[in-house]
């Protein structure tokens, strides 16, 4: 059961189609009251610190007063007054310490939130998997985890600690009020309300005007991430220039935006500062008239007057924080999409593999339709015998890459069955599934680590003859020898530095590191030289051996050195075979065409 914003089993927070205003405003409201009790003991630490500060200036207050109404009125000297003003020293003292306490626990409250919102979002798009995420616009995830997370913060550290003392604070001031002066607590009370009304009034356009900015600041940075990773290509077509100024008009109708935001929060700090410096003089001039007719005592008019403006000072500093509400609202709807990213569903606790057992698979009339209507797989069947060695062939978007997708992990069959050894796949756990899998790919992902570590991709020890063996495997031992450290030079992102036959290497002794029993590539020796290619088919053969190996060829030498070919068209499995049973056959034209064209 998932407690109310936040998100279980990639449930989304709302049905589709909800387009309705006030639902979504629910939803957000919803999603952070979830993230409160994270907070609540800090916030309540914060609360209860700076309402004891308070009470505190309420009784520096009385003592001030007291001293002034003694030297001005009763004519007293100063050794009279010295013990008030000396007891003053430990108050100003003790409300520095609360102040500074009360700030640490509000800053804790909203760092509380944000980690355990980043940790919790950065969790549910590890579950969702690259083939959810690759729908997603890149500059929105990246908005959503960097500035929507840090806009958010606020919303606990500043407005909730504010929102609760608002109360509080100005009943205690009224309290201290009355006996003094009955009218002028009158005054305050009625006075009061015209600040959070004129607050409320001018932030529904704000909350708006946020609410665009956001999505503006979410197209902008998804644009600008597309023409870098893109750079490449627009400058050979010549259109870098256009595309830059494309950058620059997005980024000044952001700043328009920004600009006009701004503009109303200083219009609504200008309201609220006006009504309670005129709530104040209010107070004020009854106080003078009555004092100056003789009807009020110096030291009751002195006192209300010092307390009036902490009477309305937490109203307006609510005003300044209510805008940091409305940003986190327009920033918690950025985050709250990240959790409507599906989830393939999963067991919670499966059954587990046995280690080192041999995998055969069998696929039973399986389908896969995505969110947008696209059909994956549709009826496909196929068994993999234990060791046997299959190259997925056939056109793009036939659907080969959905059933090494579905063997990963990263999608869920929306119709029929896998089983693993008998097994149904969905009821294996799938953090002891992948270990029985090593993954190649055609562009392997090095990390910014050393080269040991991107090879082992363990969070436990390093087994060095392990790593020895898996690098020897792969024909590795040349690029290892030619780094500076060796095993313990730190690579590049992405592999920097290091050429695709290279990095294809590594990728491979990765695999052989793993030693698992199910291999799963996708035309491991695309895009490289002939000498790489030779020593990567080779690594491969040496890889396949007593594994089961399912690998998608767009080449005709991958199809040929396979056990088994399978011919897929639309979703479906068209035709298998041995390779020579596929001699001449002109649906694997493409892949033969490939191979004269080299």
């Amino acid at each position: 059961m998932t407690t109310p914003g936040r998100a279980g089993n990639g449930a989304p927070f709302h049905e589709a189609g909800d387009n309705s205003e006030a639902l979504r405003v629910d939803r957000v409201k919803t999603f952070m009251k979830g993230e409160k009790p994270i907070a609540t003991r800090d916030l309540r630490l914060s609360v209860i610190l700076s309402f004891a500060n308070g009470l505190l200036i309420i009784a520096q207050a009385f003592l001030i007063a007291s001293a002034v109404t003694a030297v001005a009125i009763d004519g007293a000297v100063l050794d009279a007054v010295l013990p008030s003003l000396l007891l003053l020293l430990p108050l100003f003292l003790a409300r520095a310490v609360l102040i500074y306490f009360a700030e640490q626990a509000s800053f804790r409250a909203g760092a509380a939130v944000k980690r355990d919102l980043r940790a919790r979002a950065l969790d549910h798009l590890r579950r969702a998997g690259p083939v959810a995420l690759a729908e997603q616009p890149t500059g929105r995830l990246v908005t959503a985890l960097t500035d929507s997370l840090a806009a958010i913060e606020p919303y606990y550290s500043r407005y909730l600690p504010t929102a609760s003392l608002v109360t509080l604070l100005p009943l205690a001031v009224l309290v201290a009020v009355v006996p003094s002066d009955w009218l002028s607590a009158v005054v305050l009370v009625v006075t009061a309300p015209l600040i959070p009304l004129f607050m409320v009034l001018i932030g529904g356009g704000a909350e708006r005007m946020n609410q665009r900015q956001w999505q503006k600041l979410a197209r902008m940075s998804g644009h600008l991430i597309d023409v870098i990773q893109g750079l490449t290509t627009l400058k050979i077509f010549n259109a870098s220039r256009r595309e830059a100024a494309e950058v620059a008009r997005m980024a000044e109708d952001y700043r328009r935006d920004t600009m006009a935001v701004l503009r109303l929060a200083f219009l609504s700090s200008l309201a609220l500062e006006f009504f309670a410096t005129v709530s104040i003089a209010i107070v004020a001039v009854f106080i003078g008239f009555r004092l100056l007719w003789g009807e009020m005592a110096f030291f009751n008019g002195f006192f209300v007057l010092l307390l009036a403006p902490e009477f309305y000072l937490p109203l307006r500093t609510l005003g300044t924080a209510y805008h940091a509400r409305m940003e986190a609202i327009g920033a918690a709807e950025r985050v709250t999409e990240l959790f409507d990213i599906p989830v393939p569903a999963r067991p919670a606790e499966g059954t587990t593999l046995a280690d080192g057992g041999r995998i055969d698979i069998s696929f039973e009339d399986v389908g896969v339709v995505f969110a947008d209507g696209r059909v994956g797989l549709d009826g496909f069947s196929l068994t993999v015998a234990a060791g046997e060695r299959i190259a997925l062939v056939g056109p793009s978007g036939a659907g080969k890459s959905t059933v090494l997708n579905l063997l990963l992990g990263f999608v869920a069959p929306t119709s029929g069955r896998i089983r693993v050894n008998g097994t149904p796949l969905d009821d294996i756990d799938l953090a002891d599934w992948r270990q029985h899998i090593a993954h190649l790919s055609q562009h392997p992902h090095l990390f910014h680590a050393d080269l040991a570590e991107n090879i082992a991709m363990t969070d436990g020890v390093l087994d060095e003859a392990r790593l020895e063996t898996a690098t020897e495997a792969a024909f590795a031992r040349e690029i290892v020898a030619a780094l500076p450290d060796g095993f313990s030079t730190r690579l590049g992102e992405r592999g920097f530095g290091l050429s695709g036959g290279e990095i294809q290497r590594i990728g491979l002794a990765r695999a052989f590191y793993r030693d698992a029993p199910l291999v799963l590539m996708d035309e491991a020796t695309a895009h490289l030289d002939r000498d790489s290619e030779q020593k990567v088919s080779a690594a491969i053969d040496r890889l396949a051996t007593g594994r089961t190996l399912i690998a998608i060829a767009h080449r005709l030498e991958t199809a040929r050195d396979a056990d088994r070919i399978v011919l897929m068209e639309e979703g479906r499995v068209a035709a298998t075979g041995r390779p020579g049973d596929f001699a001449g056959d002109p649906r694997l034209a493409g892949l033969i065409a490939e191979e004269v064209a080299e």
